[in-house]
């Protein structure tokens, strides 16, 4: 059943953390080495879900605000440690913070739900500081081409989440207009820490599948 980005996640939201999904296994590890050391840095985590990047990034000393705009993840999110008071609902196109107070802002496997890219990394460039870093990662263009889905279940049925489908080039042709330059890019495919967790989860057969299809593409830019 396909349905939007908030209903999906509202349904989504119970079981979001306790499921096997290799793709945030995979995405736990994609965007680090871009992120760097984060201690002291103001971090903005876009669409941040049940929060798990912002707990992540608060327990590594950055000083972390989150938003999303499905009540249900960010109810979720409040009970990770560290992040009460950090989290907020708002739109990722119309956030509730003031230009250039950030330095680095971050948007987690969100980019596909956005209808207005130009929108979205125009709100990016707005709040990151020059000097700044906007780091993005998302479920990788040849993934959905190979017909992958943004899917899961919950009360017995399958429901997809409705997104679109955009290119690396649309993604950077986006960033490249809002002003922002870019630092790297990277297609993340699975590799043996996926597989050992794989392994455990009972999804080995889905990651001999899918190992050599990026899965996650992930970039990095600055602020001029």
């Amino acid at each position: 059943m396909l349905v939007s980005a908030v209903e999906g996640y509202r349904l989504w939201a119970p079981a979001y953390d306790t499921e096997a999904n290799p793709l945030v296994w995979l995405e736990d590890r994609a965007p680090s080495e871009m992120i760097g050391d984060v201690s002291g840095l103001r971090v903005v985590d876009v669409a941040c879900g049940t929060g798990r990047w912002t707990a992540r990034l608060t327990a590594a000393g950055a000083r972390v605000v989150g938003f999303d705009l499905s009540p249900e993840m960010v109810a979720r999110a409040v009970h990770k440690p560290g992040i009460a008071g950090r989290l907020g609902l708002a739109d990722a196109a119309c956030l509730p913070i003031a230009p250039e107070s950030a330095d680095l802002v971050l948007c987690s496997l969100a980019l596909g739900y956005f209808e207005d890219l130009d929108r979205a990394f125009g709100e990016f460039a707005r709040v990151v500081r020059a000097g700044g870093r906007v780091v993005v990662s998302d479920l990788h263009p040849a993934r959905t081409e190979e017909g992958s889905t943004r899917s899961f279940s919950a009360g017995g049925v399958v429901y997809d989440v409705r997104f679109f489908r955009y290119s690396v080039a649309d993604m950077l042709r986006a960033a490249r207009r809002a002003g922002l330059q870019l630092q790297c890019q990277r297609d993340v495919c699975f590799g043996p820490p996926e597989e050992d967790l794989a392994q455990q989860a009972g999804h080995i057969d889905f990651f001999l599948r899918n190992r050599h299809i990026p899965a996650i593409w992930a970039a990095s830019w600055t602020k001029p």
